[in-house]
């Protein structure tokens, strides 16, 4: 149960840069340009992706010693890109959907406030997907 807590702490870390990583981007890409919210959010998950990928297997999850580094390289882009399909969704039904179809939502929240909040709850759910999925398939046992 110890090693599993620092697991998570480490993973924990790991995942805190790659949001500071990701979150900075989409911030910067949506304030400071005319870009949508769902393409600010693909670049910003992208370059994280890759930062996370690098950190995690150096220093979070046990490699399969028998697991070709471009085959664990191509399931962790693969697992990512389902956390990114979820983090979309999620981003665009905590931003979009919520905002214009829950009206009290829209009278209590700014749209730039639930751009923000919307990108942090989707990153939050996504965070437990990518540990639980990573643990399992590229994880040594």
């Amino acid at each position: 149960m110890k090693k599993l807590m620092e697991q998570i702490v480490k993973f924990g870390i790991v995942g805190g840069l790659s949001f500071a990583i990701d979150f900075g981007i989409y911030s910067l890409l949506v304030y400071l340009t005319p870009m949508h919210v769902l393409i600010a959010n693909f670049f910003g998950f992208t370059i994280s992706v890759i930062f996370n990928y690098i950190m995690s297997m150096k220093f979070v999850f046990q490699r399969k010693e028998d697991m070709d580094r471009k085959a664990e390289f191509a399931i962790f882009v693969v697992l990512s890109l389902v956390g990114l399909l979820l983090n979309e969704v999620l981003v665009w039904f905590f931003v979009e959907f919520t905002y214009k179809n829950i009206a009290v939502v829209s009278e209590i929240f700014s749209y730039n406030f639930m751009k923000m909040a919307g990108k942090i709850l989707a990153t939050g759910i996504v965070m437990v997907y990518n540990f639980i999925s990573r643990k399992i398939f590229l994880e040594k046992k």
